[in-house]
């Protein structure tokens, strides 16, 4: 299954348009993590504090707490972050020794990232964000996302659900 099960996108599609406007509109995009509950048609937004280690920790504990209260279906991420265009893939170890961050490099891109996290599977989607030319009368754009499986990814902001049993069959 390349992209999510429908009933997921159904849920999160409002989320991406709405992240979608506020980056066309030339606004910052918080990180927040959105918990849904199928069953009460539930999701709970959570502020994602980023910006030092023991508060991503701190973040990551307040997602995880929701998703047990709620019984969460899924978690669902959204972030601002910097990435290498595919031309730059091959040298991301150089240009990490070159200038100890993606974000210190003159290669970065400005990205959209989305991660969808199921007791069906792990999801994510980047999107580019394309700033405009000095000389241009438009605002920043978001290109198109395209959903790709990411089982078996690791990380602080994965594992974001409680344990379970078998997940409940899809409608």
């Amino acid at each position: 299954m390349s992209s999510p099960p429908k009933l997921y996108l159904e849920a999160i599609d409002p989320l991406i348009v709405r992240a979608r406007q506020m980056i066309e509109a030339g606004e910052e995009l918080a990180p927040f993590a959105f918990v849904g509950r199928f069953a009460e048609r539930q999701i709970v937004p959570v502020l994602l504090d980023t910006h030092s280690s023991s508060a991503k920790d701190a973040s990551v504990a307040a997602v995880r707490r929701i998703a047990t209260e709620l019984q969460a279906d899924f978690v669902f991420t959204l972030t601002e972050s910097w990435g290498l265009g595919p031309e730059h893939l091959r040298d991301y170890r150089r240009i990490l020794a070159r200038y100890g961050s993606i974000a210190a490099s003159p290669y970065r891109i400005e990205l959209a990232t989305f991660m969808l996290e199921t007791r069906y599977g792990l999801w994510g989607a980047q999107a580019r964000i394309k700033s405009p030319s000095k000389r241009a009368k438009t605002r920043r754009s978001v290109g198109p996302i395209e959903w790709r499986p990411f089982d078996g990814a690791e990380g602080r902001f994965v594992g974001l659900l409680p344990d379970s049993d078998e997940p409940a069959a899809l409608h």
